[in-house]
């Protein structure tokens, strides 16, 4: 068992000695640290966990209930015990309503303080315990979102991980649909501020004259149709984190206030007269090229590098392709889930076609093309010519060149294989409906296949049979 820690915070020094003293030797593997000023204290705390902290009501320089909540709010989950000479039961019921878990009274013998603060740390370990379980299920609820084993998804969940454990302002940055809200939202989850939920404001979205409003708040009469006080995103996100989206968006003049707010950890609402101290964890993200923005002259040098603290880069779906088929398994179970219907299987042939193509879009762009799939298809094995079935016209699906597994720009095997195959399926089913005059149980007889079969290849290829119906039937 580790050793575990022990907080005293009293005014009177010669208790502190003496309660040292008794308690290091009563109690094997803990470390008795003390305090007479509870200001110093209070930073002590927020540089460093106890397992335990034995607090003073009444101290000269701060009262003992109010550092009580002070301590609380830097550390929701600590063990507070109260002592006093001055117990009465209405100080002890407040107490614990504040947080603590009991209190003792001065003078205390030895055994019974003894006997309490055994118990306190057996809560504390208990609480440790369970929050660090509830850690590793939330670590593994959060990364559930996230689908990928290659090298560049491999470091994107390590660098997670690293930054989740500190207070770093973030910019994530990377192309369209590449996933930096969902980076954003695990980077919150994963950190001390995870309890309360993450803000988020789409810069772009919101006109410019509402946008600061919406960022900073405003007191009642700010301005035309300013009838009641709005607290803003940057109040509302005091203790957790705020997502400025698209941040590469956000006017000139709105950056400079964040700039400032940024350096000075202060706010200030539209027509406020007084700031007020905040602690917000800012993340950003963008998809354009914030350099080049900074020299046209439309973003700030000064707050690129105030938001640049950490760079967190998603990868782009090009450069994680062997991840495809990983991904089109997720999404389709997803996509077969919401809509009722049994998961659809894709081939190797459509995967390696899919593995091929250029991605513009990114994740958001394969995720549009299965959920095509799994509405438009009716087959259960998707094959190339279903993703040519529910494409968009126009789109250039062609391999992008470097991509071809063949040095000599041969078309893959088994793409070639399925497109002769394809073109024979077709060409054989006309004829066989010509013959026919588009009697599906006549043609599947002449084919030797079974009508159910018949019909299979009559939806893959999406030859209508009414079409020869025309033609004068052979006779039987």
């Amino acid at each position: 068992m580790h050793e575990q820690s022990l907080l005293i915070i009293d005014d009177e020094k010669d208790m502190l000695e003496g309660l040292k003293r008794v308690l290091s030797y009563e109690l094997d593997d803990l470390e008795v640290v003390t305090h007479a000023n509870p200001l110093h204290a209070l930073e002590l705390i927020r540089d460093q966990r106890f397992d335990l902290i034995l607090l003073d009501i009444r101290m000269p320089e701060k009262n003992g209930m109010d550092l009580l909540v002070d301590i609380r709010h830097l550390d929701p989950y600590v063990t507070l015990i109260m002592m006093t000479a001055y117990g009465n039961i209405e100080t002890a019921v407040e107490s614990i309503r504040r947080g603590a878990y009991d209190f003792v009274t001065k003078p205390f013998e030895i055994a019974d303080l003894v006997r309490v603060i055994k118990k306190g740390l057996e809560r504390n370990q208990l609480i440790r315990e369970n929050l660090n379980l509830r850690a590793k299920i939330g670590q593994e609820s959060v990364f559930q979102h996230f689908v990928g084993e290659t090298p560049p998804m491999r470091r994107l969940y390590d660098t997670i991980q690293t930054l989740a454990r500190t207070d770093y302002t973030v910019l994530i940055r990377g192309q369209s649909g590449t996933g930096k809200e969902l980076v954003a939202r695990a980077l919150h989850s994963l950190s001390k501020r995870g309890a309360r939920p993450l803000l988020a404001v789409n810069c772009p979205a919101i006109p410019e004259h509402l946008l600061e409003s919406e960022l900073f708040g405003h007191k009642k009469g700010a301005f035309t149709g300013a009838h009641t006080d709005h607290i803003g995103l940057f109040e509302e996100a005091n203790g957790s984190s705020l997502l400025l989206d698209e941040i590469g968006d956000l006017p000139v003049a709105l950056q400079t206030k964040l700039l400032r707010i940024l350096q000075e950890q202060e706010l200030r609402p539209l027509g406020g007269s007084k700031s007020k101290k905040i602690d917000v964890r800012i993340l950003a993200s963008t998809n354009q090229d914030l350099e080049e923005r900074i020299a046209e002259r439309k973003f700030r040098e000064d707050l690129f590098y105030r938001l640049n603290v950490v760079t967190v880069q998603t990868p782009a779906l090009n450069e994680i392709r062997e991840d495809i088929p990983l991904l089109v398994d997720h999404l389709s179970r997803k996509f077969a889930g919401e809509l009722g219907i049994p998961t659809k299987r894709f081939s190797l042939a459509a995967l390696e076609e899919l593995k091929q193509r250029k991605w513009p879009g990114n994740v958001r762009e394969l995720q549009n093309v299965v959920r095509r799939i799994h509405l438009f298809c009716h087959e259960e094995v998707i094959q190339p010519l279903h993703l040519h079935a529910v494409e968009h016209p126009g789109q250039d699906r062609r391999p992008e060149p470097g991509h071809l597994p063949d040095r000599n720009g041969l078309e893959p095997y088994i793409l070639a294989r399925d497109r002769l195959l394809e073109g024979f399926t077709r060409e054989y089913t006309e004829n066989l409906l010509g013959l026919s005059a588009g009697n599906i149980t006549r043609a599947a007889e002449m084919a030797g296949l079974s009508r159910v079969a018949m019909q299979k290849i009559l939806r893959r290829t999406g030859i209508d049979p009414t079409a020869y119906q025309h033609l004068k039937e052979p006779p039987l």
